[in-house]
């Protein structure tokens, strides 16, 4: 167990780390590959999925024994062939192995391309739990992945991110129907959102908007790993999302997708049109490559089932939403590549409703004609802009993934006539501005017949400058300069082939600057201000993980894991509710989380299910508590347990049902020993999914979706007879969601969604348990979008 300040300093420092990796990659690379001239025959071609990507890793066997596998964009060559019959076969984890007799003519190349069909999804492979590419077999923890046919999918019915993965990732919250995730925590605790690796969150100063942070038109993939890790660092104690984005095709030197959709309210249609616009292109020129997309989303007017407009404090109806999308890359050789990419997101709702309170519990808000004096409220701007060198070619076998990034991230809450925790009205803003470096190096290694492994080791470096101010020049929020050195290193280890080791671990080197500051005034003429004296804040922590997964058996495949996670989350809130008048005197220490997990994936014929249980410690938390009407966080420990269940049957190429079940409960231990349970902020009630399939031919997908939130009740009313903020009771919500696709040709496809199918009148999780009236906002109706897409 830990002391209080968490600290365990490594036999070695950071900078002879850093040092010693330099050294290594000055190493002369091995260049005894000799090219044979005498070609009789040769094969090339690329593999794709059924969605059009590239695959790479793919391995490629000919009868004669001759192997070779794709690139990063699919290709491969296979040379120095005799004419005559072979057969072919094409294999890579998670797809349907496919083979093929072919007939090879000397002095010529054979050109083919082909297509691989998904496998069993217990297989797929995925690139964030190492920070490599691994099969999802070999992780011994619970991942969700939604890849390129799961997004598609759910953007027919809600093109929000936040909604995409509320409605289909176990153990996440449901989305609110607004422009922030609050109350998206996973398995109670936060979770780092990164867009190809970039990190999106802000844990200096959460401001519940970094789910939201680009458009799912950009989207690949996306992969969540779940629970605490030790590999990413900070705010990843509940898990991981990462935005993986589209690759180039490979195939054409021109390809894209231009894409144009409608939505509104079927009930009651007044001025809810929106509209949609998305065009994409990709292509291949020699060795460079391209992906460019813009989009813009329009949402009309938001109603609830009753034809109400919705309340629209950081809501989404006339919410007006901008993405633009670039990635260019270069391949020098087949060891090799560079790569640049940039991102901007800007979602802001400029409406002309304003908020009608209504009585939490009795009447709903509401919105009606009106002016805001405020600022649009949303995200002005997100930008994302990442370098990235990737070599496998390294002595030893060894690979190197390198990248630099910059995030620029502002988020503009809304206007309030009068604030609670300051003086008069105001709006405020979070500012968080990061730049960093990952450093990743991985060696295979053999241990003769015990069987094989290898070492991912690397160092990463961020700073991350976050504050919040007012738009009035006053200062919420000091500026928190935090510098974060962290090396690592991850041990896999494959023993005797069916027992997958992991094991790793990662030193925290943070430091956070806070100059002179004086908290923000409460009363007129600078009443209940403190004057802070500035310093530094140092983290010093040892984080380890360990994990055993047994996949020998399709039939029952289990693993084990222990993980720990570091934060330094919530630093803003702290520090703004500052009562001295120095900073050696404010609880700063980090968020050190245990996470124990235990889980077995199962695979019979038709059949797949996934298990796990987990529990989630915490000696010092930052369980967020109402103190005098708004938000403190108490520095207490914490405990949080629960389990999640997922089944899949495929019937039949035509018919498919599966469902999901996710559980969660945490308590807080108060210093004279009483546990009390924590807030909905943090836990979220029981959770439910299940989706039907039916595609009576392959031009035609018809899915339909249910979503089912819990009840749960936790709290007592306070002497004043209401909840207090967080602490409300939440009723039952059941949704049917439906989403149908139907290719006309292999250049046009229509798209249709209808979100909350039966009309049903609800209030979502968040406007449920904040219990605040102001906030207490009924979900959108039955809403239909519309999409057309055309390829070429």
């Amino acid at each position: 167990m830990f002391s209080r300040n968490y600290s365990y300093l490594l036999p070695f420092s950071p900078s002879t780390l850093l040092f010693s990796f330099i050294l290594f990659l000055l190493i002369p690379l091995n260049s005894t590959a000799q090219q044979n001239d005498l070609i009789n025959a040769s094969i090339s071609g690329t593999v794709k999925d059924t969605e059009g990507q590239p695959l790479p890793n793919a391995t490629i066997s000919l009868s004669s024994g001759k192997k070779s596998q794709t690139d990063t964009y699919g290709k491969f060559i296979l040379k120095t062939l005799s004419s005559g019959k072979y057969s072919l076969s094409i294999s890579l984890i998670g797809y349907e192995t496919l083979k093929q007799d072919v007939a090879l003519i000397s002095d010529s190349t054979l050109n083919i391309a082909f297509v691989l069909q998904p496998a069993n999804a217990l297989n797929e492979v995925i690139v964030t739990a190492g920070r490599k590419a691994e099969s999802l077999k070999d992780v011994p923890s619970s991942v969700t992945i939604l890849n390129a046919r799961d997004v598609k999918e759910q953007l027919n019915v809600n093109p929000s991110v936040t909604a995409i993965l509320g409605n289909t990732v176990p153990g996440l919250g449901t989305s609110n129907n607004k422009a922030t995730n609050s109350g998206q925590t996973l398995r109670g605790r936060q979770v780092l959102v990164l867009i190809d690796g970039i990190p999106q969150s802000t844990p200096l100063m959460n401001g519940s908007r970094d789910i939201r942070t680009l458009d799912p038109s950009v989207i690949e993939r996306i992969e969540v790993i779940k629970g605490a890790t030790s590999i990413y660092g900070n705010g990843s104690a509940g898990g991981i999302i990462n935005f993986i984005t589209k690759k180039p095709n490979t195939d054409q030197t021109l390809s894209g997708t231009s894409s144009m959709g409608i939505s509104g309210n079927l009930a009651h249609p007044s001025n809810t049109l929106g509209y949609r616009f998305s065009q994409g292109f990709s292509g291949t020129i020699n060795k460079f490559s391209y992906v460019v997309n813009g989009t813009y989303n329009y949402t009309g007017v938001q109603k609830d089932a009753d034809g109400n407009v919705i309340a629209q404090p950081d809501g989404l109806g006339e919410n007006s939403l901008y993405n633009a999308f670039i990635k260019l890359a270069y391949k020098p050789n087949a060891h090799s590549e560079m790569v640049a990419s940039y991102n901007l997101f800007r979602s802001v709702q400029n409406s002309d409703y304003v908020n009608v309170v209504g009585k939490y519990g009795i009447t709903p808000s509401v919105g009606q004609k009106g002016d805001d004096p405020g600022e649009a409220a949303g995200t002005p701007y997100n930008h994302n802009v990442l370098v990235a060198y990737r070599n496998t070619a390294l002595p030893l076998s060894s690979s190197l993934d390198l990248s630099a990034y910059y995030n620029g991230f502002v988020s503009m809450n809304r206007y309030v006539a009068q604030g609670t925790a300051w003086y008069g009205p105001g709006q405020t803003k979070i500012q968080s501005f990061k730049k960093g470096v990952r450093l990743t190096l991985n060696t295979p290694w053999k241990a003769g017949s015990l069987g094989n492994g290898e070492l991912t080791y690397g160092l990463d470096v961020l700073n991350d400058r976050t504050n919040q101010v007012l738009t009035d020049g006053r200062v919420y929020i000091p500026d928190m300069n935090m510098l974060n050195i962290a090396p690592y290193a991850q041990m896999k280890f494959d023993i005797l082939t069916n027992f997958i080791l992991k094991a790793g671990i990662r030193y925290e080197n943070a430091t956070v600057k806070v100059k002179d500051f004086n908290t923000i005034a409460r009363g007129p003429n600078g009443q209940g201000s403190i004057p802070v004296s500035g310093g530094k804040i140092p983290y010093r922590a040892t984080t380890f993980n360990a994990g055993l997964r047994y996949n020998k058996y399709d039939i029952f495949n289990p693993f084990v894991s222990f993980s720990q996670g570091f934060a330094i989350n919530e630093l803003g809130r702290i520090l703004r509710t500052a009562t001295s008048s120095t900073l050696e005197s404010i609880a700063t220490d980090p968020i050190i989380t245990n996470n124990y997990e235990a889980g077995f994936s199962s695979r019979l014929g038709i059949l797949n299910v996934t298990a796990a249980y987990f529990i989630s410690t915490s000696k010092l938390g930052a369980n967020l508590v109402d103190v005098g009407g708004f938000l403190v966080p108490q520095r207490e420990p914490e405990k949080i347990k629960g389990y999640e269940i997922t089944a899949d049957l495929n019937f039949s190429p035509q018919w498919a049902l599966g469902g999901s079940y996710a559980y969660t409960e945490g308590k807080a231990e108060q210093a004279n020993g009483t546990k009390v349970y924590m807030n909905g902020l943090r836990i979220a009630p029981p959770k439910a999914t299940a989706y039907l399939t039916y595609r009576p031919v392959s031009a035609l997908d018809l899915k339909l979706f249910w979503v089912y939130t819990g009840s749960r009740d936790r709290f007592d009313v306070r002497a004043n007879g209401l909840f207090a903020n967080s602490e409300g009771d939440v009723k039952e919500v059941s949704l049917f969601n439906l989403s149908a696709g139907y290719r006309f040709s292999q250049k046009w496809s229509a798209g249709l969604g209808v979100e909350n199918l039966l009309n049903n009148s609800y209030y979502p999780v968040v406007s449920q348990y904040r219990a605040i009236d102001a906030e207490y906002v009924r979900g959108i109706g039955a809403t239909m979008s519309l999409n057309l897409n055309y390829s070429f």
